[in-house]
């Protein structure tokens, strides 16, 4: 009896031991576990990118893995969520002039000619027959940018003008540039191969005609001939009043040979634009470099206003014709007084045809 008491005292110790020796390994192989788990949600070397279960051997390492935060990487989105939409980059806003968005075809560009002059010369004529060519795009108000609105700027310039494709030329008129001294340089300026476009006529008939247009809006100014001179029965002509400055062509024409050659300068005929408006539209389409489309057939003469106007076209439902400001009947001014004007001119005349080689017969 004794014995086997004693022996059941030595086996008491090896049990004890033994199963400590188990709950260390238990413990370990827990530890091991959970370094494992921890190492392949933070996504080691050897880890595989798949998101790896919870520990489920031990209750602290189960808790341990639920509050842990991804290492450097966002937490799985659960499956069937929507992933969230990532904010497309703006592409940055266009500069003026380039190419439009959808809709809006073509670009604004600054223009490759202008009608530069002459006021009351046949120029909003030019302007609303030479937009009904296909490869034209033209302004129709007067920007006055070269002499009232030049330090708004370029861009400001460009924004005013229409959309044109790149095979169309882009056309502005403001009759005054031609009378302003700082208008050819700043064209130059601008573009040294700009196209220049001149509509003249007769001097006395456009002086009469600008001044019926100013008398229709201030009926009290003095008469034609109180403004025409400053001593009449000397003969001796006011040239500082408008109406009769600007039928001084060959003055101001001067100033713009000093930046653009002839070539770069086409002058319309007032007259003819009347008489044979197609042949010269021919020339103005010539002088452009764009297809002779605008002939004959587009034309016809609208006897109460006096000059003709353009036929229905492609673009448009109507025959269009010039405004009711255009086409007045002219105030009677006295024979003498046109004559002694026609002596006046006739200088400037003939050196204005001399230097552009054109007799215009005004004389």
């Amino acid at each position: 009896m004794a014995r086997r008491a004693q022996g059941g005292r030595a086996l008491a110790p090896s049990r004890r031991l033994a199963r400590r020796l188990l709950f260390l390994l238990t413990l370990s192989l827990s530890c091991s576990y959970l370094c494992y788990s921890l190492l392949c949600c933070c996504g080691g070397p050897a880890a595989p990118r798949a998101r790896c279960a919870p520990a489920r051997s031990a209750a602290a390492a189960k808790k341990l893995l639920q509050k842990s935060r991804p290492c450097g990487r966002p937490p799985a989105e659960p499956p069937g969520s929507a992933a969230p939409a990532r904010r497309p980059r703006e592409p940055p806003a266009p500069p003026a002039g380039s190419a439009p968005g959808p809709g809006r075809p073509g670009a604004k560009r600054l223009p490759q000619a202008i009608v530069v002059g002459v006021k009351k010369g046949g120029t909003r004529a030019v302007l609303e027959f030479i937009r009904a060519h296909p490869d034209v795009r033209a302004l129709g108000t007067e920007p006055h940018f070269f002499d009232r609105n030049y330090e708004k700027g370029l861009e400001w310039y460009r924004s005013l003008m229409p959309r044109t494709l790149d095979s169309q030329i882009t056309v502005e008129k403001t009759p005054s540039y031609f009378v302003t001294k700082e208008a050819p340089r700043r064209i130059f300026n601008m573009s040294r191969d700009t196209k220049l476009i001149v509509v003249v006529r007769n001097p006395v008939t456009r002086a009469i005609s600008d001044y019926t247009q100013t008398l229709s809006k201030k009926p009290d100014i003095p008469t034609f001939e109180g403004l025409s001179f400053r001593n009449r029965s000397l003969g001796l002509v006011d040239t500082s009043w408008n109406a009769i400055r600007i039928g001084m062509y060959a003055v101001h024409l001067e100033s713009w040979l000093q930046y653009f050659p002839l070539s770069q300068i086409h002058f319309v005929s007032g007259e003819k634009l009347i008489t044979d408006p197609a042949g010269e539209m021919g020339k103005v389409q010539d002088f452009l470099g764009i297809k002779r489309v605008i002939t004959d057939k587009h034309f016809y003469f609208n006897k109460t206003k006096g000059f003709p106007c353009l036929k229905k076209t492609e673009s448009s439902s109507s025959p269009r014709c010039l405004g009711k400001s255009k086409g007045r009947t002219h105030v009677q001014i006295d024979p003498e007084v046109i004559e002694q004007l026609r002596d006046f001119y006739r200088p400037y005349n003939i050196k204005f045809y001399e230097t552009v080689g054109q007799d215009f017969r005004w004389e």
